[in-house]
């Protein structure tokens, strides 16, 4: 696996693909700037090694040019968070770019526009690559969340520079952090799956049975679990036609020695809302006109002695709807327990849209070994699927 530490950057421009598809407020300012703190390594790293980096990124899904999408908008930010100015040119290809691309010094930073207001980067266009990778000398991918897309600046390109490519450090922590948890973790080995919905996490269930040795299911899939062997779920969210399913994840589970962990109580209300009546019930007996909306304290101290013994856990998922204070309880408490294990030695992995906004939002983001920063790329690779943009550097 080639990263920048098989490279000398001196005098090399680096033609770096980011991820700063960041968050933007009517006034156009950036709300969320982890993704750009996240690349800050990698062109820190290039700079003071006397190189130069031009960099690349999408904003938003703009549908040809559109001054809303314009990476315009980031350039102060990206300035105060790199501590370096940073020049910036009005398209990503053609004269313009490769002009500015040519006058760039050691120790200086381009950004190019957009590249989604060109077509051809989401077609993964053979010429539109070749355009951009006239730019640089040496090709970086430090983009994690678009890893799992073929398109022109995160795969097509690589083969331009079939010997001067190579991962940036995060991109290369994400690869690590993946392996630790599916090939090389210490055991035993944990996985913490919740969100709503069993289909949406089939393909990852199933490819991790033959690496964990633990699985907690929590948050609305687990309904699906409980009707299916009979329990009662009142008005919970359940997937009828997936229940088959869920009894043969328990037998596959069973074969291969995994343990499943599901909760036996839960805090449930009789309407989804915050200011909602709750009682806490068996999860198996939940009347009509209730539903489970998080986990309720048995499971939470249960859940934490799993947790405990664990060695390797990865976290995709809240326990519980967590945007609604009254039904947090359960993803925090998971959040402590999981804090107290990495302070202990364990190796945790925190990845998924909605687990990494838990962390965020309750303040667990340096309490955790590792949280990831791409969603659907995350959830590829959990599923066994090689990403693209990460074949295309090993090739």
């Amino acid at each position: 696996m080639k990263t920048l530490n098989d490279f000398n950057f001196e005098n090399k421009k680096a033609l770096i693909r980011v991820d700063f598809n960041v968050p933007l407020n009517d006034a156009f300012e950036v709300t969320d700037a982890t993704r750009i703190i996240s690349a800050k390594p990698t062109i820190i790293k290039i700079l003071e090694e006397g190189g130069s980096c031009i960099l690349m990124s999408h904003l938003g899904r703009p549908k040809g040019v559109q001054a809303e999408f314009s990476l315009q908008h980031i350039v102060s930010k990206v300035e105060d968070i790199l501590g370096v100015t940073v020049k910036f040119v009005d398209n990503c290809i053609g004269p313009v770019a490769e002009e500015a691309a040519q006058n760039l010094n050691p120790g200086e930073i381009l950004l190019l526009e957009n590249l989604r207001f060109h077509e051809e980067e989401k077609q993964g266009d053979k010429d539109f690559a070749e355009a951009l990778s006239q730019l640089g000398d040496i090709y970086v991918n430090d983009a994690f969340g678009t890893a799992h897309r073929a398109h022109a600046s995160t795969t097509i390109i690589a083969q331009f520079f079939p010997e001067n490519k190579c991962f940036g450090h995060l991109l290369a922590q994400e690869i690590e952090s993946i392996n630790k948890v599916m090939e090389t973790g210490e055991k035993p080995v944990l996985a913490v799956l919740g969100g709503a919905k069993v289909s949406s996490k089939i393909t990852i269930i199933e490819n991790i049975l033959d690496k964990v040795d633990h699985l907690i299911i929590g948050g609305g899939m687990t309904f699906t679990f409980i009707k299916a062997q009979g329990g009662s779920v009142g008005d919970s969210i359940c997937e009828d036609d997936k229940m088959e399913l869920a009894l043969d994840i328990l037998k596959q589970a069973k074969a291969k020695n995994v343990q499943i962990h599901l909760p036996v109580d839960v805090l449930a209300a009789n309407a989804f809302s915050n200011d909602a009546d709750t009682q806490i019930i068996d999860v198996t007996q939940i009347p009509e006109g209730w539903q489970g909306l998080d986990a309720g304290p048995k499971s939470i101290e249960s859940f934490h002695e799993v947790v405990m013994q664990s060695k390797t856990i990865l976290w995709n998922g809240p326990l519980g709807v967590f945007e609604m204070e009254n039904f947090a309880k359960g993803t925090i408490a998971l959040g402590d327990s999981i804090a107290e294990a990495t302070k202990n030695g364990a190796f945790s992995l925190v990845g998924g849209g909605d687990s990494v906004a838990a962390v965020k939002q309750f303040g667990f983001e340096n309490k955790v070994s590792y949280v990831s920063t791409g969603g659907g790329a995350m959830l590829e690779s959990l599923e066994g699927k090689t990403l693209p943009g990460i074949a295309a550097i090993l090739e």
